[in-house]
């Protein structure tokens, strides 16, 4: 396996006779060594200074949004500074094994020219001396997909084609990862679902089937995004790019952070809440001043027989927490109206106290 640090026992039997068992063993560890060693981020690097990405990544694009997207997940850290490569209008691609990082503009280079996916492929690979050792797939903005796996990819290695989309896989459980990357990504065909968040689920679904193979080795996990109506934060239409660097569960992180920044559903849990939480932030707040200052007495009570509605955290609880919030110095940008958090429940406690001690 190039890049994966083996020799064959047929190369080993290619070895002069004559050297000694010892330092035949010495030679063969001097090859593992020379052909892959870590970087300083942890990264392991062949002999070519190629990083090594053996992994699982989808290609795929939108075509009613007419975005595109890159999406990978490994057990090496920092995938996404190598792997997934996308342009707006233009396509992606994913270049991985033993990954030649130039192959993602120059692929995007020659999509943008019109050249088709499969010949995008071959163009690159022409000349190369160790196209065997890698693994890259493409997808242009017409939905068509195509995948190089080289013969010397660690088992299980391979790749499928879609609509709309390429997966393709390296030292893998077994093809099970691949086949559930698509089918996850073909059910969310036409659901109006963004395309980053059918990305995510379908790397989710591969990596739940068991991915890449290499237990115990650091993890991490990329999404980009090219949207041509999205110009992005420096005018490069990447409108999201999202990079676990390193994680136990980088897909689920990735999902989370995701969803946090979209502020999409499922993100928070949220309600009006009722219950004696209520009560005791409203007579914190009565004491103050602050809620129902006309009342020469807090309500009182507790469960069923507390007055209706005292539990309840209502606009009128909402405004007092508000104006203690202004008067207090805790307003910030960004705060929703009525924010109850830790800086909010530290100073109304030191108020209410301060004034209970007082008298």
């Amino acid at each position: 396996m190039v890049g994966g640090g083996f020799l064959s026992e047929r190369r080993l039997l290619r070895m002069p006779r004559t050297i000694p068992l010892a330092a035949a063993i010495l030679l063969v560890s001097a090859q593992l060594i020379a052909q892959q060693k870590p970087a300083a981020d942890g990264v392991p690097v062949n002999a070519a200074g190629d990083p090594q990405y053996s992994t699982f990544s989808l290609c795929a694009i939108d075509p009613e949004t007419q975005q595109s997207g890159a999406a990978v997940t490994t057990r090496v850290p920092f995938v996404g500074r190598a792997v997934p490569h996308v342009r707006a209008g233009v396509g992606a691609v994913c270049t991985q094994a033993s990954t030649r990082v130039e192959y993602g503009p120059q692929g995007l280079d020659l999509l943008a020219k019109g050249v088709e996916p499969k010949a995008v492929l071959e163009q690159l690979l022409a000349s190369d001396q160790q196209r065997e050792s890698r693994q890259v797939g493409v997808i242009n903005m017409k939905g068509v997909g195509a995948a190089h796996t080289g013969k010397s990819n660690g088992n299980w290695a391979g790749s499928k084609q879609g609509l709309n989309y390429t997966v393709q896989a390296n030292i893998m459980v077994g093809p099970e990862v691949v086949d559930a990357v698509a089918a996850s990504f073909e059910s969310t065909q036409g659901t109006g679902m963004p395309l980053a968040e059918r990305m995510i689920l379908a790397l989710e679904a591969g990596h739940a089937k068991g991915g890449d193979r290499r237990w115990g080795s650091l993890q991490s996990a990329a999404i980009k995004i090219a949207d041509p109506k999205n110009p992005g934060r420096g005018g490069d239409y990447i409108a999201l790019a999202i990079e676990v660097g390193e994680h136990p569960e980088p897909v689920a992180e990735m999902k989370r952070i995701y969803y946090t920044t979209a502020r999409r559903l499922g993100y928070r849990a949220f309600s009006r809440i009722e219950g004696p939480d209520v009560i005791e932030l409203k007579r914190m707040l009565h004491a103050l001043g602050y809620w129902k200052p006309e009342l020469a007495a807090f309500p009182e009570g507790q469960g069923q027989q507390a007055p209706q509605g005292l539990n309840r955290y209502d606009d009128e609880a909402i405004a007092a927490v508000d104006k203690f919030r202004t008067e207090k110095g805790l307003n910030y940008q960004g705060n929703p109206p009525g924010l109850v958090d830790e800086r909010f429940i530290a100073a109304l406690r030191a108020a209410y106290y301060a004034k209970r001690k007082g008298g």
